[in-house]
């Protein structure tokens, strides 16, 4: 964490994510490139296989952004992929953009009207599946990537509130649903293999499968079988069933609790990160304080407090150590609100 705004919070993780990505990029473009050019030789031109080659990059690395959150969430392996998404979506618009602007100077740039004008005009079939402008899908969706894109950075988080901003990237599932139409619709009007559409077909039920099935786990993570109450207190668990530095999450009376197991001690916050609600009970404890998988926001583990000069704060929970088994009262106590920790 920085206590300042920077550009880009470099480490030498970020730099290996970065150089792989570009890596794939390159060999992407390389491939799609070079098949094309074998397949269709001279009856494609430049203008049409750097469509085609950005087009295709970009949804296929949306495809693998919205696949991230919940393998992340399936699998711990997959959480440093999670760490810096951002530069990927950033990224992911770039190639977009070059595939919408070289489609909007080849298909509406040869006129007397404005481009944009005849993006929108040159094709008004919206009564109809088989016609559908599908351009303008895509136009749209570029906008929402756009956003995205120029908000990234926390500055943006920090002054338009985490609500307004969590709410504004969230549209990513409406530019991805726009897209997917934008090019099935593309290929049924322009193209004769199915080829494309069965990929579509094929990475948007993966998407969806892996939502369906991290939501079901988190839905299932933490809710207690059989619930054993004694003085407002609820039996969870024994400290061995907690790996040391990390968190057990639990699900008492529409609380979402992690109660973590550090320096043999025993502390309980609130599950969700004030940043972006990212999920605290998959953190670790870095520097002697709870960090957050996502993007590495910290807090003390006995008051929820975030290190001075951050002011974050989560509610904190009472624990008890009975006869070798952890209870915990679910009732939280206000944000920041100190708790001495749990002696093993």
């Amino acid at each position: 964490m920085s206590a300042t705004y920077q550009p880009v919070l470099w480490n030498r993780q970020k730099k290996i994510y970065d150089w792989v990505m570009f890596g794939l990029i390159i060999l992407f473009l390389a491939i799609f490139i070079g098949v094309s050019l074998v397949l269709f030789g001279d009856k494609i031109t430049g203008e049409t296989l750097i469509i085609r080659a950005f087009g295709s990059l970009a949804i296929t690395m949306l495809h693998i952004i919205l696949m991230i959150g919940p393998l992340a969430r399936l699998n711990k392996k997959f959480l440093p992929l999670l760490y810096n998404r951002r530069h990927l979506g950033v990224t992911m618009f770039f190639m977009a953009s070059i595939h919408g602007v070289f489609s909007i100077l080849q298909f509406h740039s040869m006129g007397d009207i404005n481009p944009l004008v005849s993006l929108f005009t040159s094709n008004v079939n919206y009564a109809t599946l088989a016609e559908f402008p599908f351009q303008v899908l895509g136009f749209f969706s570029l906008i929402i990537l756009f956003l995205m894109a120029a908000t990234s950075h926390d500055f943006w988080l920090k002054n338009l509130s985490p609500k307004v901003w969590k709410t504004l990237h969230l549209l990513v599932y409406l530019a991805y649903a726009m897209l997917i139409f934008h090019v099935m619709l593309g290929v049924i009007q322009l193209e004769k293999s199915p080829l494309i559409v069965i990929l579509l077909g094929i990475g948007m039920l993966t998407v969806i499968g892996l939502h369906l099935a991290a939501g079901y786990r988190q839905k299932q993570l933490g809710y207690l079988k059989e619930q054993v109450e004694k003085d407002g207190f609820v039996k969870v668990c024994t400290p061995d069933d907690i790996e040391d530095n990390r968190a057990k999450l639990v699900h008492l009376n529409g609380e979402s609790i992690a109660i973590f197991k550090y320096e043999n001690k025993l502390s309980a916050i609130n599950n969700f990160c004030k940043h972006q609600n990212g999920s605290l009970s998959e953190g670790k404890f870095v520097n002697g304080c709870i960090t957050c998988p996502w993007h590495g926001y910290q807090y003390l583990a006995h008051n929820g407090s975030s290190p001075p000069p951050f002011t974050e704060k989560v509610a904190t929970y009472h624990l008890q150590l009975i006869d070798n088994e952890i209870w915990v009262n679910p009732t939280p106590e206000p944000e920041g609100t100190a708790i001495e920790p749990v002696l093993l």
